[in-house]
């Protein structure tokens, strides 16, 4: 085997593995080297990539081999995983957006209607959070504000559009096993059913 397509399987192992891996699980992959071979070329791809400015590199923990980042990018990656631990919504903030999401444009009243209770802080949370929007106005007396989701909201979830929402029964069988703080890409699995449109007018 070429030492450069060995070096591109260790770089792939090392990429799919969640764990360490030591560079005798390395060699029982590659067969045709030993773990001191395997080792000597894992040496390679780290000089590799540090000369040529990656901002990873191959660490070694636990007895075994593993790709991380470089320490200078950590503040970044914290604003990362800080924003996505931000982004866990509450029970009523999750319920709030599926209502809108199912039946949009829909109106502050009509979503209190199916929900109960008085939805204003939810609903602020929800715009502020950039997952609703306000899509026009109903043709109402008082030509109450319509909402919808947002490209933002497509995006967290996964979506490539509205349609693609999950049913609305496997919906309601999560919400009944959730607890307290629901990530809301959890619901994001399958195809949306027809919903009932409503009629509104863009401001």
């Amino acid at each position: 085997m070429e030492q450069g397509q060995a070096k591109k399987i260790i770089e792939a192992l090392l990429i799919s593995s969640d764990k360490p891996l030591s560079s005798t699980e390395i060699a029982n992959v590659l067969e045709e080297l030993d773990a001191g071979a395997v080792s000597k070329l894992i040496d390679d791809l780290r000089n590799e990539y540090s000369s040529s400015g990656r901002s990873f590199t191959i660490i070694e923990i636990a007895g075994g081999y593993q790709l991380a980042t470089e320490p200078a990018y950590a503040d970044w990656l914290k604003k990362m995983y800080t924003q996505a631990r931000a982004e866990k919504l509450s029970r009523p903030a999750l319920e709030t957006l599926a209502i809108i999401a199912y039946r949009q444009p829909i109106t502050r009243m009509e979503i209190e209607d199916v929900r109960g209770v008085n939805i204003d802080g939810v609903l602020k949370k929800l715009l502020e959070k950039q997952l609703v929007r306000i899509s026009g106005r109903k043709q109402l007396p008082g030509r109450p504000f319509c909402y919808g989701t947002t490209q933002q909201f497509l995006e967290l979830f996964g979506l490539n559009s509205i349609e693609n929402l999950p049913k609305l029964e496997e919906f309601g069988e999560l919400m009944k096993a959730g607890d307290a703080n629901v990530k809301i890409e959890d619901i994001a699995q399958e195809n949306r059913p027809d919903r009932q449109q409503d009629t509104a007018t863009a401001e």
